[in-house]
């Protein structure tokens, strides 16, 4: 976590929480959600979105940066962006964690972060995720070609697991905005 951010925490301890305004699709890109695109459904296609429910592809680099250094999860296992004194939760499209695997089968975080696999699994559409010291994600489809490779080597050896499940048994919240405390006008 930046150190502005700790100082800001520290400044303004009691700022609500955000819902909703931020999500991570299943590539590793973040997406800006407002009212208007929140109000049109879910972030994940999995929960009934379409393209209007997604929001808009952030691109500045050094807000994504920014973003990604402090990215963390509560104990509850709803992921988050602590923006400054204010925690903004974050809807995963499947998953906290993008991996991408290079040449020598090590993986990198869509954060940037490197991790240690420690387990892999294969859902019923045949994805493959990878649970590492630092998260569970989904590994990036361009990626795919040297997962196999990793796999086919006995590096990695997957056991099958339904989508539907991963969350419970990975210990991670796909939509904190469904568990988020009531707003009051």
């Amino acid at each position: 976590m930046d150190d502005i951010v700790r100082q800001a925490i520290a400044k303004w301890p009691n700022v609500p929480d955000c819902y909703g305004w931020l999500g991570l699709d299943a590539r590793g890109n973040w997406y800006m959600r407002d009212d208007r695109t929140q109000a049109a459904g879910p972030f994940s296609s999995a929960d009934g979105g379409t393209p209007a429910s997604r929001g808009s592809l952030l691109r500045h680099e050094k807000l994504v940066e920014f973003i990604q250094r402090n990215y963390e999860s509560d104990a509850q296992g709803r992921w988050f962006f602590q923006n400054g004194p204010q925690r903004v939760y974050v809807e995963l499209e499947l998953t906290p964690m993008v991996w991408r695997v290079g040449r020598d089968f090590t993986v990198t975080a869509h954060t940037g972060a490197a991790g240690s696999v420690r387990s892999s699994v294969l859902d019923e559409q045949g994805r493959l995720y990878l649970e590492c010291d630092i998260g569970f994600g989904l590994v990036h489809t361009q990626d795919m070609g040297l997962a196999a490779d990793a796999v086919e080597q006995g590096l990695w050896t997957p056991h099958e697991l339904p989508g539907a499940q991963m969350p419970g048994r990975f210990g991670y919240v796909r939509s904190p905005q469904q568990t988020a405390p009531a707003r009051h006008p």
